[in-house]
């Protein structure tokens, strides 16, 4: 029976996703609001309206957003996007299936917004090296996010409030995989739509203009110091004359103009990267090391003391460009080191990096160690990230102009990538095979990743989205509320009485397009906190099984194809990709309904509808 508390909730949905469909009131602020005004119109009490802060959906979202930032810190993320950039070369396909299997597959054990914003910059130094259109590739990669939320229990928030509700309502909830081929399906399907249709739709092939790149990488800012300069690794081998001296002993710079900038040594815990070794550190059997010069002057010093030039590999190098890079460093016109030359001054032991080029009016200086310093020398500069950030902050010496562009890809805790991976797949089997429930599973994981020091508690606390949260917890009373005035109960009669001579396939479909609708307008989390419950209503008043329709709900969540800003998955690539709303509508209805299709065939194979 309608009533004026059930038509007042009512009211209060159509304001609140007016609010957020506006973008001129933050979602977070408009949740607080949704709170104040239950409580004090009386139908819900002031605990009942706060009762979503404390709801273990929060701190279960919470954990998981500290494991994502766990993932992005320790280089899994990046090194799966380098990976891609690897092997798909300059074909469109096979990038943009690699593109999306990628980012699905991080997605679905880690935020999908930092997946996205993770690969842009991947997507877009693709464009600009092969020239493709980054506009046919972005909406792409976005989409496939999304629905990396349709693969794990733990990809999305929307999956954690229908798991919930299932508890709720007396059910034992879903496993970590449950779910997992219906959004397999449908990711398979996008791709598909993707390279057939998708892709045709926003735009030619060959971008029209090659990418302006905002920043030069570490080979083009040294070449421009020291033209014809080269880098290897050269392994100590049995016989080597150097074995057994320290590097101040084998006095490789003045005897062959070289300089060692990294060590690569066997320990007893693994391979250890040491930056800018001392001149005290002694060379043994098998360590490795990483010098510069001119190639002429390298194979004087691999030939007279028996080195083994060691191939760099993709990954290799990676992970050193992780550790030592570069910068362009100008003398300031008032530095103490004015007069001096560099070896004079000892620039090596002050300040812990190596210059390894100098420009003086635009032209680079041969043998630049002994000259004397002038006001707007240009200096090349590698050594460790943290030694490099020094000199910005001597603004009277040094005038840092240039950062290579692999200074936004330094990743802090690269070293314990292989840590974070062991803490995400003991966290997996947990909950998998009903060891530990998974909120406790999910608070131990994220206990190991700052007891392992793959980042810190302060940086465990900036990673938690406390606007999500609060958003979060704000709309989990208007459920409570539907169902406390009976809205949940008028809504589910409706469908029920819509879909009662259409049979389950009918019910099925106006659950998703209602949770679908709703997410356009609200958030995808909102529309499973408030659709969820009808769901399972409607399904148990029917004597069905309240499984595939809760599938339907989490699926129909996670596909805000069509639009740019129902969710920061896919606002976050409309700067960078150019597009305009049709954008989204002429490419995403299509994917909308082609998700829902393969809903409707796949959902019910594993859910039957018959409890």
């Amino acid at each position: 029976m309608l009533t004026g508390d059930t038509v007042f909730v009512y009211a209060l949905i159509v304001v609140a996703g007016a609010l957020m469909a506006s973008n001129r009131v933050r979602f977070d602020i408009v949740a607080i609001l949704v709170v104040i005004t239950l409580s004090l119109s009386g139908i819900l009490t002031v605990n009942e309206a706060i009762s979503g802060f404390g709801s273990p959906v929060v701190a279960l979202v919470a954990g998981l957003l500290v494991l994502g930032e766990m993932l992005s810190r320790t280089g899994v993320a990046r090194v799966v996007g380098d990976w891609v950039m690897k092997q798909g070369g300059s074909s469109e396909t096979r990038l943009l299936a690699l593109v999306m299997g990628c980012a699905a597959l991080l997605g679905s054990v880690m935020s999908s917004t930092v997946v996205v914003a993770l690969f842009i910059p991947v997507v877009l130094r693709i464009s600009a090296q092969t020239r493709l259109n980054s506009k046919r590739m972005l909406i792409p990669l976005s989409y496939a996010s999304l629905i990396s939320g349709m693969l794990t229990l733990i990809a999305t928030t929307p999956n954690i409030v229908v798991h919930e509700a299932l508890k709720s309502a007396g059910f034992d909830g879903f496993n970590f995989f449950s779910f997992t081929p219906v959004g397999l399906a449908v990711l398979v399907v996008c791709i598909l739509y993707i390279l057939l249709v998708g892709r045709h739709i926003l735009g030619d092939k060959i971008s029209a203009a090659t990418q302006k790149k905002d920043a030069r990488s570490v080979e083009e800012l040294w070449m421009d110091h020291s033209p014809g300069s080269t880098y290897r690794k050269l392994r100590m081998v049995p016989g080597s004359p150097l074995l057994d001296m320290t590097l101040a002993d084998a006095q490789l710079e003045s005897k062959y103009t070289v300089r060692v900038v990294g060590v690569l040594r066997e320990t007893s815990r693994g391979k250890q990267r040491i930056t800018s070794p001392a001149s005290s550190f002694e060379l043994s059997l098998g360590t490795s090391i990483i010098v510069v010069g001119k190639p002429h002057d390298i194979d004087r010093l691999q030939e007279d003391h028996q080195l083994v030039e060691v191939p760099h590999n993709w990954s290799d190098r990676q992970r050193w460009l992780w550790d030592i890079s570069g910068a362009t460093v100008l003398i300031h016109p008032d530095s103490q080191l004015l007069g001096k030359s560099l070896r004079e001054c000892e620039f090596r032991s002050s300040y812990g990096v190596h210059v390894l080029g100098l420009r003086r009016n635009f032209k680079a200086v041969e043998n630049f160690e002994d000259i004397s310093l002038q006001p707007a020398d240009s200096m090349f500069v590698v050594g460790a990230w943290s030694k490099i950030q020094q000199l910005t902050q001597k603004p009277h010496d040094f005038v840092v102009t240039e950062f290579p562009s692999e200074h936004a890809d330094v990743v802090p805790s690269y070293d314990r990538m292989g840590t974070s991976l062991l803490i995400l797949g003991a966290m997996v089997l947990l909950t998998m095979f009903n060891i530990v429930p998974l909120i406790p599973a999910v608070m131990l994981a994220s206990l190991a990743a700052i007891f392992t020091r793959c980042l810190t508690m302060e940086e465990a606390y900036r990673s938690i989205s406390w606007s999500s949260l609060v958003l979060l917890a704000g709309m989990l009373p208007l459920a409570q509320a539907l169902d406390k005035t009976g809205g949940t109960q008028i809504i589910a009669d409706a469908l029920m009485n819509l879909s009662a001579s259409s049979g389950p396939y009918m019910l099925m479909t106006l659950l998703f397009f209602l949770t679908a609708s709703i997410g356009l307008v609200l958030s995808n989390t909102a529309a499973a906190v408030l659709v969820s419950p009808i769901a399972i209503y409607a399904a148990t008043a029917a004597g069905l099984s309240p499984f595939p329709f809760a599938v339907a709900v989490l699926i129909a969540a996670s596909s805000s194809f069509s639009t740019p800003v129902a969710t920061p998955v896919v606002t976050l690539v409309v700067e960078p990709g150019r597009y305009v709303f049709t954008d989204f509508v002429k490419t995403g209805l299509p994917l909308l309904f082609l998700t829902y299709l393969t809903t409707l065939a796949v959902a019910p194979l594993l859910f039957p509808f018959q409890p």
